[in-house]
Order: C-alpha cells, then structure tokens, then sequence
C-alpha cells in the first residue's frame, strides 16, 4: 500500500512546481511508456529507494483571487486525513500572510508529521529572512526553491525518514478486486451486493494495510478480496467537492489491488473525472474491467449498448482492450457477469507467452511489416521474449531502439493482443539494443 505526500499552501507560492520537482523524472517514465497525459494532481516519487505517491491539493483549488480561506481550509483538512506526510509550502518573498498562518494553525493542532518549506529561497540574501517562519511554530523548516531545485534533496531525505514502514501482514494469494469511480456512480451498491446481505460468508481481514479495508469473498466458486477504501471513515468535515478526496481515495485503493472495477453512472457518460480514473489504472499497470451502471435507467431507443461502449472505447482509445459490462445494480442484473469479467481479467495479467511461441507468430509479421526506415537507418529486428514482471511486458532485441517509433510499438502490441487474450490488462512494450 502506498504512502501520500501532501503539499498544501495558499495559491502561488510554488506548490506545482515542487510536485513537478518531485514527480518529475519519475512521471516522464510513467507517461513516456503509457502516452498518458500529465495530470498534475497526483504522481509517484521515488528518494533513496522509498516510492511514494504526491498529491498536489492545489490542484483543485477554484482558481480566482479571492480564494476562500474556505477552500485552503478544507483542502488542509483532507491532507491530514489522508496523508502520511504533509509539506505545508509558503512564499519567502512575502513573508508570512494571514493565510499561511491559519494553515499553520491547523497542521499544529493536528497530530500530524508537517514538513515546512519556505519556498523561493534562490539565493543566500534569502536564507536570514526565511528564520521569520519559524514563528508559524512548526519545527521541521526547510529553505528550498523548487524552481532550481537547491534544499529539495534534504527535504526529501527527511520525508522519506518520516515515512512509515509499510508492514502489510502477509494475505492469501487470491485476487484482488477493487471498485472505483466517481461519487453516486452506485459503488457501495454493488460491493453491498456482492457482500452486504451475506455477511457470515465475508471475513474483514483487520490490520492489513492503515487505509483499506480487505473483505474476502468466498462463494459461488470465487474466491478473491474486495478491497473497500471508501466506507472506512465517514468524512462529516468534508462534506462538498467530493471529487478532489474521491480521487485521494481512488489512489488508495487503485495501488492496493490487482483488477480495477471502473464504475461509470450511465446517465452522466463517460466524464472527466472517470478518464481521470482510467488513466490512475492505467498508469499503475492494473487490470481493469468498465461497469456502466443504472443501464435501467437509459431509454432503448435512446442509446443501444453497442454505441455507448463505442464511445467509451472513443474516449480511452489507445488502450481499448478492456471489457465493458453494462449493469443494473439495483435490480442486480448482471452482477456475475463482472466477477466473471473481473476474474478472466486477473488471469490475463499473469499470463506468460513462452519466448519460442512469441518468435515463432511475431517474427514473420515483422518480416513482411518491418520498422519505417529513419534518416536512411533500417530497424533490424532480432528476437522478442516477456520479461518476468508482474504485468505482462515485452522487450524486443534490434540493431538500433532509438529509432522505433509509438505507432510501430502499437501495432505490436495490437498483434499480440489479436493471438493472446490480454483483454483488460496493459501491454509494455520496450525495445533493447542487441
């Protein structure tokens, strides 16, 4: 289960330049291998060997100038539920606002562990009037500038220091599922469906991880875990714009399964947060399978089944090898169909395609469907194996790797996919020199 970093702090003093800074080189590789597209809200850092997730609260921040002292409060509030470690940045170049010290407030109270980060000290005039800060009464000061980087590297040593051991007691080797999804798209429904009427047969495993809750489900010949992050503490704090904590909750729950179950509510369509989710599963390399819910509720002859997949398909396109089950929850329909789904998933993504079969279908569709020359070079193909990891990936041996192009990788993966079934689950491709 991964640990959260949180930055707060008022508008403009740096906050997404820091996450760009700590997510940086990471999120490159991450977006460079997916072709997502960079969502500043959230991404991985990794210091010293500890990986962890950032989120950057400002990101949903209502960008106007009178920015509710509200707003910050709340977004403090939902850091300090939610974060291991929280980085409270402020601006040394005007000194310590109002704001900053009704933030301070509320990290001091809070039985939190708070970084301090005095922002933009890009020189050493700046350094004496970054000891101000200490008024604000928090003891961890790091003078940084997250523009040029310089006092990051300390800041991290200390975070990651202050970083719990993520101890997991050991669970069986089933199947993880989690359900995931905007608010209201019918989420606790279906885990209450799947669970809630037969409670003598689910077994809450407790202290697994702090943040989820591991419901085991044994009947009708499954046997998996559902992973529940939602229904562990009602929030009565934060009560309005749910979607910021939605996807805090989403990270959580996204990192500690195996198979996503994607909750679209069908009369809302496939929105941006739901592409914002699919693009969480997608980057963390999870299975996942898409339930488009309250399907009652849709006038036949308004939309068929076949359009609406097609435009979900439309909307996720490259990666569109994924199962979209239409459902009712409440009148149960089709409920089986997702475990089935969810299950045949699971198996795809362990699946392992022995390397003399790979060379036997794939090297003659290379031969007649080589790499486009660049600069006059032609790409010379040698042999492709699977590499051992836990999500199906494929390195394929050439003369000259630089010069293989995203089309070429996709129309691999798409052949591999036309004689495998990886329905569900991502493909990466890389390639290596010989």
């Amino acid at each position: 289960m991964g640990n959260i970093v949180a930055i707060v702090g008022r508008p403009n003093v740096g906050k997404s330049t820091l996450f760009n800074r700590l997510t940086g080189q990471r999120q490159a590789i991450v977006d460079e291998e997916s072709g997502v597209t960079r969502d500043r809200i959230y991404g991985k850092a990794e210091w010293n060997g500890k990986e962890f997730s950032v989120i950057d609260t400002g990101g949903y921040a209502v960008n106007s100038d009178d920015i509710f002292e509200q707003e910050i409060r709340k977004q403090v509030l939902i850091a300090i539920d939610e974060a291991d470690v929280i980085v409270f940045v402020t601006d040394v170049t005007t000194g310590i606002t109002d704001y900053d010290e009704a933030v301070a407030e509320i990290l001091r109270k809070a039985n939190k562990k708070v970084l301090l980060a005095v922002n933009k000290v890009d020189n050493y005039e700046r350094i004496p009037e970054a000891s101000y800060f200490y008024a604000l009464g928090l003891d961890n000061l790091f003078t940084i500038s997250s523009i040029n980087g310089s006092g990051t590297g300390d800041m991290l040593d200390k975070i990651v220091e202050l970083l719990p051991d993520d101890k997991t007691e050991e669970l069986p080797d089933i199947p993880k599922f989690t359900v995931v999804g905007r608010p209201n798209a019918g989420k606790s429904s279906i885990i209450n469906t799947f669970i809630g009427e037969e409670r003598n047969i689910v077994t809450p495993i407790s202290g697994t991880t702090r943040d989820s809750i591991y419901t085991r489900y044994n009947k009708f010949g499954y046997d998996f875990f559902l992973v529940d992050t939602a229904g562990l503490r009602k929030k009565a704090k934060v009560k309005d714009d749910l979607e910021f904590y939605s996807t805090l909750r989403a990270v959580r729950a996204i990192e500690s399964s195996d198979v996503c179950l994607l909750m679209i509510d069908a009369t809302r369509g496939f929105e941006g947060q739901d592409q914002k989710i699919f693009h969480l599963i997608e980057r963390n390399k999870k299975g996942m399978v898409i339930i488009v819910n309250k399907w009652d509720l849709i006038e036949k002859d308004h939309m068929s089944t076949k359009k609406f997949e097609e435009e979900i398909r439309n909307e996720i396109a490259p990666f569109t090898d994924i199962p979209i089950v239409f459902t009712s929850v409440i009148n149960k329909k089709r409920i089986h169909k997702v475990l089935e789904l969810a299950h045949e998933v699971y198996e795809n993504r362990k699946r392992r395609i022995p390397t003399a079969k790979l060379n036997d279908f794939l090297l003659p569709i290379i031969d007649s469907n080589p790499p486009p020359a660049t600069k006059g070079k032609y790409i010379k193909i040698k042999y492709v194996t699977q590499l051992p990891t836990k999500t199906p990936e494929f390195v394929f041996f050439c003369n000259l790797p630089q010069y293989v192009k995203d089309p070429y990788k996709r129309f691999l993966e798409n052949k591999i996919r036309s004689n495998w079934n990886f329905s569900g689950s991502t493909i990466n491709i890389y390639f290596r020199k010989k």
